[in-house]
């Protein structure tokens, strides 16, 4: 026997429609997720929860790479608006876009840290 899927096909047509009608359009939200589906771009990410700016060289320490791969990876970053920059004389400093960006990396942690939690049980 499946428990993964209905024993018999039984279609709940309000709820369908409901859902159906009320569905906003998703592919801002899979970009976002794409970006961070990443391990690199997100140990930035997390590592921009930890330490509210960083500047490239730093990164680049961070996740062991070049400066080229940590500014190919912030530019990333930036350009799908979930990071910022900025320019203090020959350093670029990032931090994350707001703080809805930090909480996603930051409940996605805790979230991943739970389900850890249930396999070893």
């Amino acid at each position: 026997m499946n428990t993964e899927t209905c024993e018999v096909a039984c279609v709940h047509e309000e709820d369908v429609k409901y859902v159906k009608q009320n569905l906003p359009e998703l592919k801002g939200m899979a970009v976002i997720f794409k970006a961070l589906a990443d391990e690199t771009r997100l140990k930035i990410s997390y590592a921009l929860t930890l330490q509210s700016e960083l500047c490239v060289c730093d990164v680049a320490a961070i996740i062991q790479s070049s400066t080229a791969t940590a500014s190919h990876h912030l530019r990333y970053l930036k350009d799908i608006d979930l990071a910022k920059s900025q320019k203090r004389g020959k350093l670029v400093y990032y931090r994350l876009a707001d703080d809805h960006v930090d909480q996603l990396v930051k409940i996605a942690y805790e979230h991943a840290k739970e389900g850890e939690k249930h396999e070893r049980i």
